[in-house]
């Protein structure tokens, strides 16, 4: 039986795809860099933004270019970011029934704590792990066994939602249960490669799960 859901935060729980592949495409622009494509962008969203902007960019050093990005994320964050259908409801529903819940995060704490207000969902979390708690960013198994050991729960009984590889990577390495959300942009069938327990259609698929 389940006891614990984690969830990723971009592109799981609120959809900030938009605001991430526009804060990209200016970070590079206003850098003189090649703009990418949206196709090219994708496999990489999951990662730590140092990890993208190295991929896109070639670089060692992103500072200046994690400058670009910050600024105009944190400058079009409330415009372009938006919900899923029922998440809330899930959340509001998995806390009546006695459900653990936290965040395991490749984002910034500030940035994380930010949208997770904005959506009212900060209430259900009982812990946070952002890429600033841990040494070894997803798809290390350490932000899932914070998270794991913060909650004192049980790995087996816990079950990590996410839309992308690394989350399901990281799942798999603690020894938790991993589910794919059919709504990533990188799509089902490639959530399917990295084989998650389950891949789920709707956020409320998860009452099933968790009994």
């Amino acid at each position: 039986m389940i006891e614990c859901v984690l969830f990723d935060l971009d592109g799981t729980i609120v959809n900030t795809n938009e605001l991430i592949i526009s804060s990209f495409a200016h970070a590079l622009k206003e850098n003189n860099l090649p703009v990418m494509t949206r196709e090219e962008m994708i496999p990489h969203m999951g990662t730590t933004l140092h990890q993208q902007l190295r991929a896109f960019s070639s670089l060692a050093d992103t500072a200046v270019l994690e400058k670009s990005y910050r600024s105009y994320n944190n400058a079009h964050h409330d415009e372009l970011v938006a919900s899923f259908p029922n998440v809330n409801e899930t959340m509001q529903e998995l806390k009546k029934r006695g459900i653990r819940m936290g965040v395991v995060t490749t984002k910034i704490r500030p940035s994380t704590m930010r949208t997770l207000e904005m959506f009212d969902m900060l209430q259900y979390m009982e812990t946070i792990v952002t890429v600033n708690d841990v040494v070894h960013p997803k798809p290390h198994p350490e932000p899932v066994l914070t998270a794991v050991q913060a909650l004192g729960v049980q790995p087996e009984r816990t079950l990590m939602v996410g839309d992308s590889p690394v989350d399901i990577q990281s799942a798999k390495a603690a020894g938790v249960l991993a589910a794919g959300v059919s709504w990533s942009l990188k799509g089902e069938e490639t959530l399917r490669q990295y084989g998650p327990d389950y891949i789920i259609h709707d956020m409320m698929d998860l009452y099933k799960i968790v009994g």
